[in-house]
């Protein structure tokens, strides 16, 4: 066995695969265009999973192998997920003098109303072993005259999966700053045609932080969840810096009364 756990067969297919797109790589200035397109459609199958691959990879070995990247969770929490930005390497790792409704990876978006954008968003490493994320988040805010500034991070489909009016949905985040701010999170939860919405502010004071919120108090309709999205939004970060060095999410049920 070799020392990256493939057998003889595998190593062998490998070899193949490499020859084969060394070969089609070379040829592909003089292919014809049908079969070009053909092969063009195969590439970008075989991409994605290689990205995916790499994705969880480069995540895992970006920081010594005593680090815990476990995700923090209630006890009885029936599903946990930390986003990719905060789990691996983005293919492109920032932005700056970044226009409103730009994507940082496939899951964060920042939002902004400044006609004249003097921010910078970059994924960061973190390297403290008390770390459990590989990954951070900075922004830096300069000049800002606009009325809103927020990221919109969006949770994955099984968040909405088997959701119930009696579930719990946390938030939690290690949050720097160079100066004061209030942060508040929305949630919004959209089924059908509706969007149900409940805002939290950030409570800054603890290293940690964490907010929850209650579907109890909305007007949820559970057959008919199709998504889940929040809005962090930043109040007064005109000249600062923050850093997210964390942010995960977690869903339990709501104890019965």
């Amino acid at each position: 066995m070799a020392g990256d756990g493939q057998g003889f067969l595998d190593r062998i297919a490998e070899r193949g695969a490499l020859r084969r797109w060394r070969r089609l790589a070379t040829a592909a200035p003089e292919t014809d265009l049908a079969r070009l397109r053909g092969q063009r459609t195969s590439a970008r199958r075989l991409k994605r999973y290689l990205d995916d691959f790499m994705h969880v990879a480069d995540g895992r070995l970006a920081l010594p192998a005593n680090v815990n990247h476990a995700i923090p969770r209630p006890h009885d929490a029936d599903w946990a997920w930390r986003p990719e930005l905060w789990s691996g390497p983005l293919p492109v790792p920032g932005l700056a003098s970044v226009r409103t409704a730009s994507a940082l990876g496939s899951e964060a978006t920042l939002f902004h109303d400044c006609p004249a954008s003097e921010l910078i968003l970059r994924q960061i490493r973190n390297t403290r072993e008390a770390d459990l994320a590989a990954y951070g988040l900075r922004l830096d805010v300069f000049r800002f005259d606009g009325s809103y500034l927020s990221l919109a991070v969006d949770l994955p489909q099984e968040a909405a999966q088997g959701l119930k009016r009696r579930h719990l949905i946390r938030l939690e985040t290690i949050v720097e700053m160079e100066t004061p701010l209030e942060i508040f999170v929305r949630l919004n939860v959209q089924h059908g045609p509706n969007v149900e919405q409940i805002v939290r502010e950030l409570p800054l004071h603890r290293h940690g932080t964490r907010v929850e919120f209650d579907l109890a108090y909305t007007r949820l309709k559970d057959k008919r969840v199709d998504k889940l999205w929040t809005d962090i939004i930043f109040e007064g970060s005109q000249m600062n810096q923050v850093v997210l060095r964390d942010l995960t999410f977690s869903r339990r049920p709501r104890a019965e009364l």
